[in-house]
């Protein structure tokens, strides 16, 4: 599990709503007015799964029995595997005759690197083989084995990831398979009873109990969207992915990490809420993307915040009393083209709250915003010249339109790549760079790239392998500007430069 080390998103962060999806994957566009479908329409829930009768007047003790029977059938058992792979390496001893005559001045070797294998937990969502997890779990993975409570195995394809909410899709070939029942998160309250379902040091089917300790909790740890459920259910390493449940038997959150000064569990675990888990995963399966957009706001909480530091908490307090408030999210700027700028929000405006809920801290605003796509309505209250008003904001992408953003792969470039051999980079002497190896049409095709050519960088940045460029890509897509300029020359030491348009009609 990941721990909790990073500086939180402070005044200098930009509200996301939705998120960007992981892995080797480029987008292209379409109208917001594509037949949508809800969650519950696209994951079919299995009708024979019953809830545990529960009431917080009479639940004392607490019967958690019927609740950890549905959980445990639907909580799986997942092995990620990344195989080995041939790596390069310069050999050691030398050839005596290349000693005094030269030539090529040091072999290279190849060693077999060992398979990485890694556990976690998920969580089937619907019958037909649908499995919810972290995408830490699988990230990375060339293999992925999926183990149900009845042992039966099988193989797991991914549908889509997510690394800003640390969320990933992942399918079995399988019907008829329990499912755990979706509860409200947001309706989830602090004192509550929770189970916590998973594989904890590979120790399968494992549930411990506990109460909701905080909700809306910021740790920093990962930089993208963070509004986790902290509970003090124990949750260790494993445990990633797997269900945090109420007493009724419904999912209301996929555990995600601990925070640990040891790596185990030192007192409270995280979980991702449903209400965010469920838009995600429903994006995923139909776009293959998370729809995210941004509320074109910089900002920070001015609740007390220990990632901040003392000084600058001494700030915003000192801030906040001369607006009026007590918490919510200080505006700090207003992000041209974004959604806020087509509204009447200013510098200096609070946001205390959006769509009837009570927003407090930056992790509420991020919750709230998360659960929307781009073109969705939200109602804005703010805080100005210590009197609210509201504001309807239409929410954007970040390309600053409405579309949808859909997936549509590497093959967009239509082209063919490979890292420059050694013996390339000796001849001309290149310390890195991708080679195209084929145009078969496609934006590169446009753009006029031939065969041969040899990126070095591309927007800036340096390419020493072709998941490099797969990583740019993925981010000039998203951008407004979606353009890729690609530097680097040919086999012949001609120099040259490309604007590869990627844009989608």
């Amino acid at each position: 599990m990941k721990q909790t080390t990073k500086k939180i998103l402070g005044v200098g962060a930009i509200v996301l709503l939705s998120a960007s999806v992981a892995g080797l994957t480029t987008y292209s566009l379409t109208r917001s007015d594509s037949n949508e479908q809800s969650y519950n329409e696209m994951f079919a829930q299995n009708p024979n799964v019953r809830a545990a009768a529960y009431s917080a007047m009479q639940a004392q003790p607490v019967d958690f029995t019927q609740a950890a029977e549905n959980s445990l059938h639907a909580v799986v058992h997942i092995k990620s595997t990344q195989l080995a792979k041939m790596q390069a390496q310069q050999g050691i001893e030398m050839d005596i005759f290349e000693h005094f005559f030269g030539g090529r001045g040091g072999q290279r070797q190849q060693a077999q690197a060992q398979p990485r294998v890694g556990f976690g937990s998920g969580v089937i969502i619907s019958k037909d083989g649908y499995i919810v997890t972290n995408n830490h779990v699988i990230d990375g993975a060339d293999e992925i084995s999926v183990k149900l409570n009845d042992n039966r195995e099988f193989k797991g394809r991914v549908i889509g990831t997510d690394p800003n909410t640390d969320l990933a899709l992942i399918k079995i070939e399988e019907d008829d398979l329990p499912t755990v029942p979706v509860g409200d998160s947001d309706a989830l309250k602090v004192g509550e009873w929770v189970l916590a379902v998973g594989n904890p040091f590979n120790l399968t089917s494992t549930v411990t109990a506990g109460i909701v300790s905080a909700k809306a909790r910021s740790l920093g740890a990962s930089g993208g969207i963070e509004s986790f459920i902290q509970t003090d259910a124990a949750i260790n390493q494993g445990n990633s992915g797997g269900a945090l449940v109420n007493a009724k038997g419904e999912l209301v959150g996929i555990n995600a990490m601990l925070s640990s000064p040891t790596g185990a569990y030192a007192g409270y675990g995280f979980a991702i809420p449903t209400s965010i888990m469920t838009k995600v995963v429903a994006d995923l399966k139909q776009f293959g993307t998370v729809q995210r957009a941004l509320l074109g706001i910089k900002g920070s909480s001015l609740a007390n915040d220990r990632y901040m530091g003392e000084e600058f908490t001494k700030e915003l307090q000192k801030k906040a009393k001369e607006l009026g408030v007590v918490d919510g999210v200080l505006i700090a700027e207003v992000v041209e083209g974004g959604s806020a700028a087509g509204a009447d929000v200013k510098v200096d405006d609070v946001i205390v709250g959006i769509d009837g809920k009570k927003v407090r801290t930056f992790a509420d605003l991020q919750e709230a915003l998360a659960k929307h796509r781009p073109g969705d309505k939200v109602t804005v209250k703010l805080v100005r010249d210590k009197k609210e008003k509201d504001v309807v904001i239409t929410l954007k992408n970040e390309q600053g339109t409405t579309k949808i953003v859909k997936d549509a792969g590497m093959d967009i470039l239509g082209a063919a790549f490979r890292e420059v051999p050694a013996d390339l980079k000796k001849q001309l002497n290149l310390g890195y760079g991708v080679e195209v190896t084929g145009v078969s049409g496609g934006k590169m095709g446009e753009a006029g790239i031939r065969k041969g050519f040899i990126i070095l960088k591309a927007n800036g940045q340096p390419l020493r392998k072709v998941s490099d460029l797969e990583e740019v890509l993925k981010a000039a897509v998203k951008s407004p500007e979606q353009v890729l300029f690609l530097t680097g020359m040919f086999p012949s030491g001609k120099r040259a430069n490309y604007a590869v348009d990627l844009s989608q009609e």
